[in-house]
């Protein structure tokens, strides 16, 4: 019965992904086009792409929260690390070095994914996956 729920909430917090995914590429579409038509100053398009990419950056680091909480392994663990880190990067602009600290970070948890956990963490981890996509 478990295992039903943790699958149902997985699909649930996949379809929201996807969903966001879809409309953030219609948003910054429409932000596109609505530029090369001259109806906002290349500031405001900034400003606006911006704001809409942080509210739903914010909101996909929530899910995989979501889905970290209800499957609680190593690698679900690194994958919201590795979210939550890309995300800074595309929102905060502060300054180059802390860019490069952030990608630095990435490629440090790619690296502890790849070589510290263990294959039965990485295998359970795709079997789970399987059934959603």
């Amino acid at each position: 019965m478990a295992k039903k729920f943790k699958r149902f909430f997985n699909s649930v917090i996949r379809f929201f992904e996807f969903a966001i995914a879809v409309i953030t590429l219609l948003v910054l579409l429409a932000l596109i086009v609505f530029e090369v038509m001259k109806f906002f100053t290349v500031d405001s398009y900034f400003s606006s792409a911006d704001v809409y990419l942080k509210n739903m950056l914010t909101i996909l680091v929530g899910l995989e929260f979501v889905r970290m909480l209800i499957n609680l392994t190593a690698a679900n663990t690194i994958e919201v690390l590795i979210v939550a880190i890309a995300r800074t990067v595309i929102v905060d602009h502060h300054n180059a070095l802390s860019t490069v600290a952030c990608v630095l970070c990435i490629a440090g948890l790619f690296a502890i994914r790849k070589f510290l956990l263990s294959e039965n963490d990485v295998k359970k981890e795709l079997e789970e996956h399987k059934d959603e996509f």
